[in-house]
């Protein structure tokens, strides 16, 4: 949960951003929003999920 709730925090943090510097309309970020709800409810749901945390994994091991 805590990893879904990090990337869903900079997810969000860079869709600000992007909607700031005017690089994306409102239209598209509800687009992107309603086809992530749509895929939460899906097969490829777990698959998503065990992908955030491999990559999370892997950045968390990274020693720069």
């Amino acid at each position: 949960m805590l990893v879904s709730m990090s990337a869903v925090l900079l997810l969000g943090l860079l869709i600000w951003f992007l909607l700031r510097i005017r690089y994306l309309r409102w239209a598209e970020v509800l687009l992107s929003g309603t086809f992530g709800f749509l895929v939460a409810k899906t097969v490829a749901a777990p698959f998503v999920t065990s992908a955030l945390k491999g990559v999370s994994g892997f950045l968390g091991q990274l020693h720069l």
